[in-house]
């Protein structure tokens, strides 16, 4: 397994450094022409709604968006390009070919459950460049967070049955497919069929057979004993190429059980087709009355969250799944949804100071949350569960010595007051001027923080049909402030 690192080299070797929708270029040549180029800005990158309607998200991408960030540099063939569109001067091409990254970044680090509207990236800097790096950013957050939701969802649905990630072959690109079943198995699966996924950030390849393996064979039985013959101690063998009961569990038992009589221990069948939940009881019937009790029966074909969980309230004999296109392309909401908004920034007469701005709309889920921020999650001492989470100043700390009054944004007179809980800064920082002072953890590490941080996640959260909503505060400095932006605008 190759550590994070080593692992940059993805994205170095690439140069991403130009991935950025072309407005970027264009607003960071007009900042610096219009003398706003060094200002200091903040952003927030945040999302506004849980994908298939759901309680939480979960928050994955930050790896690549540091790698991308440590790695921003202007080639000679970047600046020509640039040169030829003849509409940026050329201090700004200057500017790009000595760049040198100094904002400072804080993030909330993978694996964390989400929510709508808090902050899980903030960056601070000078304009041209804070502006600049919105494009990556959130194509690195939206699209893991989005599939780690999903597989999520997936995982949970499985209770406690292993998931395989399956879907390289029906994902969006060859980046699709590894990082899906990077973010999948931050979320929970077991494991991957992406064997790059496996070489570059050590999460485990599982794969069985395919069809054709059984069908280059002159019989179902002759496949069965080649395979056996090759992995005779990993052996899980497809066995609805034919027919499931009428063949292909009869050949499987026959070939487990010569494994068993030359001392080894046969794994599994894997049903593609058919009517799975029927097809895995009767095979279960079948392979128990053959004395092979160990043997798993493995599922997939076109599973999602809902059907897994159909398949087990109808009694399927199942003990692992196998999930594709529906986890890898997140098929039911493709589209996680995640914006950067400024949300602060300097003047020209004190480019330094952070002056709040905010975004109107007549959505009212549109309008941002002003100032430089942060975001807090408050835990019940008792119980250890999260009770809410709590929007921020920076600046501001959050006295859990103290009884606390959290209250819905939206219905300012639902109010609650706590007592004995722990309050915890969720970001983290990550750039200080430029410079990377935070270490991505072993994906192993990422995976074991996905599954300890929802455990403190109530279940009505997690349900998957009408979830408790999970409330996100704002501070009352923070709700004051933004009351009196919205009292200015509106007065106007």
């Amino acid at each position: 397994m190759q550590s994070s690192n080593e692992n940059q080299s993805l994205l170095a070797v690439r140069n991403l450094t130009m991935l950025v929708d072309f407005y970027e270029m264009t607003m960071a040549n007009g900042f610096l022409e219009n003398g706003l180029g060094e200002i200091t800005t903040c952003f927030d990158l945040f999302f506004r709604k849980v994908p298939d309607q759901g309680g939480y998200a979960i928050m994955a991408g930050l790896e690549q968006a540091i790698e991308y960030m440590k790695n921003l540099h202007f080639t000679e063939e970047d600046i020509a390009y640039l040169r030829d569109k003849h509409i940026f001067c050329e201090a700004f091409l200057d500017y790009l070919a000595n760049f040198r990254f100094v904002c400072d970044v804080w993030a909330i680090p993978e694996g964390t459950p989400i929510f709508p509207h808090e902050p899980l990236m903030t960056v601070r800097g000078p304009a041209m460049q804070a502006q600049f790096i919105e494009t990556m950013l959130l194509l690195s957050v939206n699209h893991q967070s989005l599939i780690a939701t999903k597989a999520s969802r997936i995982v949970r649905a499985a209770d406690g049955r292993p998931v395989m990630e399956f879907g390289s072959r029906r994902a969006q690109g060859c980046d699709g497919a590894l990082y899906g079943a990077r973010a999948a198995y931050i979320a929970g699966a077991a494991g991957t069929a992406c064997a790059i996924c496996d070489r570059e950030f050590g999460v485990p390849a599982l794969g069985t057979m395919a069809h054709s393996w059984v069908q280059l064979f002159p019989t179902e039985l002759d496949a069965f004993r080649a395979y056996a013959k090759v992995y005779p101690d990993s052996c899980t063998l497809l066995v609805d190429t034919f027919h499931v009961l009428k063949s292909g569990v009869p050949n499987a038992i026959t070939v487990f059980k010569e494994l068993k009589a030359a001392g080894h221990k046969p794994q599994g069948i894997r049903i593609d087709s058919g009517d799975i939940a029927y097809l895995s009881k009767k095979a279960r019937i079948m392979l128990d009355e053959a004395g092979l009790e160990e043997v798993k029966i493995v599922a997939s074909n076109s599973l999602d969250e809902y059907l897994i969980r159909d398949l087990l309230v109808q009694g399927a004999q199942i003990d692992s799944f196998g999930v594709g296109e529906r986890l890898v392309t997140s098929r039911s909401e493709p589209v996680f949804g995640g914006v950067y908004k400024l949300v602060a920034c300097g003047t020209a007469d004190a480019p330094a100071s952070l002056v709040p701005k905010i975004k109107l709309s007549e959505n009212v889920a549109k309008i941002t949350n002003p100032g430089f921020k942060t975001v807090w999650r408050l835990f019940d001492n008792e119980t250890g569960m999260a009770i809410a989470d709590v929007i921020t100043l920076f600046d501001e700390v959050i006295d859990d010595t103290q009884p606390y009054v959290i209250f819905d944004p939206e219905f300012t007179y639902k109010r609650k007051k706590i007592a004995n809980f722990k309050a915890v800064r969720l970001q983290v920082p990550i750039f200080e001027n430029g410079k990377c002072v935070y270490d991505c953890p072993p994906i192993a590490s990422l995976r074991e923080n996905c599954r300890t941080q929802l455990n403190t996640i109530w279940d009505e959260v997690k349900r998957f049909e009408n979830p408790h909503k999970y409330y996100v505060d704002l501070s009352e400095p923070l709700w004051k402030l933004k009351r009196e932006l919205l009292d200015k605008y509106f007065s106007e």
